[in-house]
């Protein structure tokens, strides 16, 4: 028995060895607070479209359990609220345990197409890419200094020259605003850091600032009066002028922005083998949700777009975003969204098509996991892992019988695999199936889950490698959501530039938290984000100018 034990250990310290490169990790803002991870199948979102790596496992007892976790109340609504009105589209999948959903195949058309029972190791040739900075940072150097690797003085004056464009078009048509001088690139970057600083002061609107209320900051208020600022506010702009023509129509006010962006991105970081694809927490937190009144929650219109990343898990950093305007604004145009995988692994080619021939291997939500998409990136040396909802997922090609659940009563920690080629479909059973698609991952390789109640459960190592790699991805997220800048305005072009400014300041904090200007000073994300605001203002060693 104690033999038995000692293996078991090993094998723990085995699975916590294989991470270690995660521990960039717990403590990656440098404050830990609770955190939501140790069920990484469960979303941590209040309500955001997205489908977060919540498991969809189509049992009910799993519908019961999830009803134990107060934590998750918002979600239980969502995942009922989606089940309603998904049965239509998988012509009622899941539901009758005979058919499986459509485009799965039965047992002899399985056979034919190749599944088999019989397991075969499966190894992922080395990461071709260094990993980390792909620069060196002096040890001085300075969080606007991080800030600009993405958003430097060039992108800043063209923000003055559109800003000043837009101001007289508008003038021209509107009549003459007296009020009115063209802006300047101090003033640009004073204006980035004042709407910047409701990500470090959680307020509602960045006019409170020159409040006598609570949320207002007179060290920073000084700076520029608010006439000023509601004037550069009123005028702010990307892109001037409609471009004659262009694909991105309802983004052509921030693309050049996100394209500048996604270039400084890839030139200033390699992310490691492991990424991960998904739809990052962006609503605002569901403490900050519950707390307000119903009728402001009106007044916060919804989202007109989705936001999609590419992410590397052992730093958080965002190598990659994706966004996509929701066509047709009602509820349905949400609806049409949800059911459309196809849109869904168009994003996944989108984000991933930079990264072919470097043997990068992709964590998948289960809207994105299909077996056409995964071996269509397989020839891209792009090798995929993704968690499978009979509901969500697009099962062609899928044997039948895996994806529907036998009568006999599943153990916990007990799996079944069926293999094509390199491809391993697995179902494993922890208080409910969870099925997923790997050709990233050895059948035959044995991992383990380490909860904090229940202790060990045995899963395949695919299982295990998704779970450590999502939980810290969660982690990550609970934790650089709260530092999203909290100004909304009402303009789509608008709410996505914030956004993007938001993640570039979190990226930058990662590249700062690898250099060695962190030796010196060791900032917190919530000091870095200070830190930025103060220097965006030019505020440390000069006086007031006004």
């Amino acid at each position: 028995m104690a033999e038995c034990g000692r293996k078991a250990l090993s094998l723990l310290e085995a699975a916590r060895s294989r991470y270690e490169s995660l521990q960039i990790s717990d403590d990656v803002f440098g404050e830990s607070g609770d955190d939501s991870s140790d069920n990484p199948f469960y979303s941590t979102s209040g309500d955001s479209d997205s489908d977060n790596y919540i498991a969809e496992v189509g049992e009910e007892e799993q519908q019961q359990h999830q009803h134990h976790h107060h934590h998750h109340q918002h979600h239980q609504k969502r995942a009922e609220k989606e089940s309603g009105h998904s049965g239509g589209a998988g012509g009622g999948a899941g539901g009758g345990s005979a058919a499986g959903p459509p485009g799965s195949l039965s047992r002899s058309q399985a056979e034919e197409e190749g599944w088999t029972e019989t397991l075969q190791d499966v190894t992922v040739p080395p990461y071709k890419e260094t990993y980390g900075p792909a620069q060196k940072m002096l040890a001085t150097a300075t969080a606007l200094d991080f800030f600009q690797l993405f958003v430097p003085d060039n992108c800043i004056q063209n923000m003055v020259t559109q800003t000043n464009m837009y101001a007289k078009k508008f003038q021209e048509r509107f009549g003459s605003d007296d009020g009115w001088r063209p802006v300047t690139a101090q003033e640009m970057k004073a204006f980035l850091g004042f709407v910047t600083s409701t990500s470090v002061h959680r307020c509602e609107s960045v006019l409170s600032i020159w409040s006598s209320g609570f949320f207002s900051n007179r060290s920073i208020a000084l700076k520029m009066s608010q006439a000023r600022f509601e004037k550069i506010l009123k005028y702010f702009h990307i892109v001037a002028f409609r471009p004659s023509q262009g694909s991105n129509q309802g983004l052509y006010k921030i693309q050049p922005f996100l394209d500048s962006l996604q270039q400084s991105f890839s030139c200033t970081f390699r992310p490691s083998q492991t990424q991960v694809l998904h739809e990052p927490l962006i609503d605002e937190d569901p403490v900050f949700i519950t707390t307000c009144t119903e009728r402001e929650l009106r007044k916060r219109k919804k989202r007109k777009f989705s936001l999609w990343v590419r992410q590397c898990t052992s730093t958080g950093f965002i190598c990659q975003i994706s966004v996509h305007l929701k066509e047709g604004q009602g509820t349905d145009g949400l609806a049409t969204l949800k059911n459309k995988p196809q849109l869904h692994s168009l994003v996944a080619k989108q984000l991933c098509q930079n990264i072919s021939g470097r043997n990068t291997i992709i964590f998948t939500g289960p809207s994105i996991t299909s077996l056409s998409l995964f071996s269509e990136f397989s020839k891209q040396d792009i090798y995929c892992c993704g968690l499978l909802s009979t509901r969500k997922s697009d099962c062609t090609g899928l044997p039948q019988n895996m994806l529907v659940c036998g009568s006999t009563p599943a153990q916990r920690g007990q799996s079944r695999v069926m293999m094509k080629g390199t491809m391993s479909l697995i179902s494993w059973y922890n208080k409910g199936h969870f099925r997923f698609l790997t050709n990233a991952y050895s059948p035959t390789k044995q991992g383990m889950i380490i909860k904090r109640k229940s202790g060990e459960i045995p899963c395949p190592l695919a299982v295990e490698a998704f779970a450590a790699h999502l939980s810290y991805i969660c982690k990550y997220d609970d934790k650089y959501s709260k530092y999203f800048i909290f100004h909304k305005p009402n303009k789509t072009w608008q709410q996505v530039f914030w956004l993007s400014i938001s993640i570039a300041i979190n990226n930058a904090y990662i590249l700062y938290k690898m250099s060695d200007a962190y030796t010196v000073k060791r900032y917190s994300r919530a000091q870095f984000g200070e830190r930025l605001v103060r220097e965006l203002l030019d505020l440390d060693d000069c006086s007031p100018t006004q």
